[in-house]
């Protein structure tokens, strides 16, 4: 096992359901951008335990929920979902989806968004539409720079390495999708405080497990009081409420025509021009 995996995150239903409850109840806006119809089969890419998967189920979609935890995959097919252990940096699917929707997981694929964002088009039909929010260039500022310094602190050499997070700009995302062959349609940075319904603490031990993990089990709990005084001052309030410095991403791109690579044989976008001729690969 490698350094990364040594400092993977962990995903636990029931600890994410007290925890981070939140995440899924605040999805509704992003849920009615996708807009699922009856009959459309749609993959919820880091589907989770499967919330928000089975809202979009009971609009009369087929679902797929794919995630790359078990104990979360389990929780989703508990709720009556499709659900599938996959790698989303490996997606294997070709053509076979109305829509693709995400919520709140496509941050923390950082090691290669354009790998998902290239699985994410071969498994769209053409015109399909991708439709998402993840955390955008801002998100959990303070928390991150708290968590860092906090590393620093306890001899972590280049600490800032260890964040685990991909939060782009509009206009980084919108070139990623542009590369992949997805015209980004409607993209925006939505300011979103969130409170936190079991404090900074039960949010640093859901989502900070990366920063934990590179420290001696017997510095942890003293790492979690440092960041938790450190954040003090800015993120929790004179009757002791936190609120996250939430920034999100939300999105809806639709795929391109697809088309072959004749040195490669694999599909690549395309655009079409207005009369619906070829266009340009993108």
């Amino acid at each position: 096992m490698n350094e990364a995996e040594e400092g993977a995150q962990e995903w636990k239903a029931r600890r994410y359901a007290e925890h981070a409850g939140f995440v899924p109840a605040l999805g509704q806006a992003v849920l009615d951008l996708l807009d699922p119809r009856p009959g459309e089969r749609i993959l919820d890419l880091g589907c989770g335990d499967g919330v928000l998967s089975q809202k979009i189920k009971t609009r009369g979609a087929e679902v797929v929920g794919i995630d790359a935890s078990p104990d979360m995959v389990a929780a989703a097919k508990r709720r009556g979902i499709d659900a599938r252990i996959t790698d989303g940096f490996d997606l294997r699917f070709d053509a076979e989806f109305d829509a693709v929707f995400s919520n709140a997981a496509l941050h923390w694929m950082k090691r290669d968004p354009g790998a998902v964002v290239a699985g994410v088009h071969r498994a769209l039909r053409t015109g399909g539409r991708f439709v998402g929010e993840m955390g955008g260039h801002g998100n959990v500022a303070a928390i991150t720079v708290a968590a860092v310094a906090v590393l620093e602190q306890h001899g972590i050499k280049d600490a800032a390495s260890v964040i685990p997070w991909y939060y782009p700009t509009v206009d980084a995302y919108r070139e990623l999708l542009q590369q992949h062959g997805l015209a980004g349609e409607y993209l925006e940075l939505i300011p979103r405080p969130t409170p936190l319904p079991t404090g900074m603490r039960g949010w640093l031990e859901t989502f900070a497990i990366p920063f934990l993990k590179r420290l001696p089990e017997a510095e942890r709990e003293t790492a979690l009081d440092e960041m938790v005084a450190r954040l003090r001052p800015v993120l929790c309030d004179e009757k002791q409420r936190w609120t996250a410095d939430y920034v999100r991403l939300r999105f809806l791109a639709r795929a391109e025509r697809q088309t072959q690579d004749p040195t490669t044989g694999q599909a690549i976008g395309s655009r079409n021009n207005r009369d619906g001729s070829p266009g340009v690969p993108g």
